[in-house]
């Protein structure tokens, strides 16, 4: 499970001294056992893992935004470090040609032919995606292959 592959990793980082490793990983378990405590569950399946690696992921990205545009660029850089350690923990994303290849399968299992049939499509392509592709990326192909003429 991920969870315990991600405990074993903490513990290794702690016998290393690895500091920027250990307290990602640290703050990581802490948010995975909050969720865990939300829903009554001792451990997390590996779907909700991914679901809090993702969130921290995102507030990653942000909080990198935000220091680039405060020109604050050593904690623009230690937030990308530990970025690039919470990564590792998830499965590779999808390019871009793989993501228009799920559309274009999905308009043709779904008849969607224009922007009312978004949301639809939106649904099967994230089924298919399944969280190895950014959602923003999916939504703006989708929003460009229905709005083209066909």
């Amino acid at each position: 499970m991920l969870e315990e592959k991600i405990l074993n990793d903490y513990k290794e980082a702690m016998k290393s001294r690895d500091t920027l490793k250990s307290s990602v990983l640290s703050f990581l378990r802490a948010e995975m056992i909050n969720v865990a405590m939300a829903k009554n569950k001792k451990a997390l399946e590996d779907n909700d893992c991914l679901a809090v690696i993702r969130k921290q992921v995102k507030a990653r990205q942000d909080s990198i935004t935000q220091f680039k545009q405060g020109m604050r660029q050593d904690l623009a850089d230690k937030e990308a470090r530990e970025l690039e350690i919470l990564k590792t923990y998830l499965p590779r994303e999808l390019g871009v040609d793989e993501v228009k290849k799920i559309i274009d399968e999905a308009i043709l299992s779904t008849g969607a032919s224009g922007m009312k049939d978004m949301g639809r499509l939106m649904k099967e392509v994230a089924a298919k995606t399944a969280g190895s592709a950014d959602g923003k990326l999916v939504s703006d192909l989708v929003r460009e292959k229905l709005s083209k003429p066909a």
